[in-house]
């Protein structure tokens, strides 16, 4: 398995491109924009697209689906709980003074613990709510592309709708930290960390943090 990280558009989300080995079949974690670049790892991985796999649906994540979908004629996932932002993505765009780009389209909606087979590997999905409503995390091998539930150091913020403090806590220590302690944390945002690492350093849940009840 071959990942490939990609770090796109204003928001600095991060995008990666996973490749398997010997089918050279692949997916991308998030089509948050910059396709051109996208398009240019694809070709040099020597790599087919078959799914482009959402971990939710905030514009940064999505606003590169459109003119990939479309190039390559990969099926683009994502949990059902999160098409209501689909349906918002104009008004997104907006508000945060992004430029204009065509509506993403879904192919099909995804469910906890639905496992996605492309060549030789098995992405697992994980429902965790919190960042929004249909925030998922993607499990393969040893390794998770955490979205925007948890980052190297921190959190997904939940102040935007559909969000919720307690819930992604919940997500987090009961979903994410009953993985192995070795599972490399590929998250939508910064640096990459481990599951190991998080549980004693985040300082949401760490040493300092021992007493916050979820």
């Amino acid at each position: 398995m071959i990942i490939k990280t990609l770090t796109v558009g204003n928001l600095a989300c991060n995008n990666y491109l996973v490749v398997c080995e010997s089918t050279r079949q692949a997916v991308i974690i998030d089509a948050g924009g910059e396709v051109d670049v996208v398009m240019r790892e694809i070709k040099a991985a020597n790599a087919e697209l078959k799914y482009i796999l959402h971990t939710h649906g905030h514009f940064d994540h999505v606003a590169g689906n459109y003119l990939l979908r479309k190039q390559t004629g990969a099926k683009a996932l994502i949990h059902k709980d999160d098409m209501p932002l689909i349906g918002m993505f104009k008004q997104h765009l907006m508000m945060f003074g992004e430029p204009d780009a065509e509506n993403p389209v879904i192919d099909e909606d995804v469910e906890d613990g639905q496992v996605i087979n492309v060549g030789e590997m098995r992405f697992k999905m994980i429902h965790t709510p919190g960042h929004s409503q249909g925030g998922v995390c993607y499990l393969v091998d040893n390794v998770l592309f955490s979205g925007d539930t948890l980052f190297s150091g921190s959190i997904g913020r939940t102040d935007l709708p559909g969000g919720s403090p307690e819930k992604i806590g919940e997500s987090i220590v009961n979903k994410l930290f009953a993985l192995n302690d070795y599972v490399k944390v590929y998250p939508g945002h910064g640096p990459s960390t481990t599951i190991g690492y998080e549980k004693q350093n985040n300082p949401y849940f760490g040493e300092k943090a021992r007493n916050r009840q979820w």
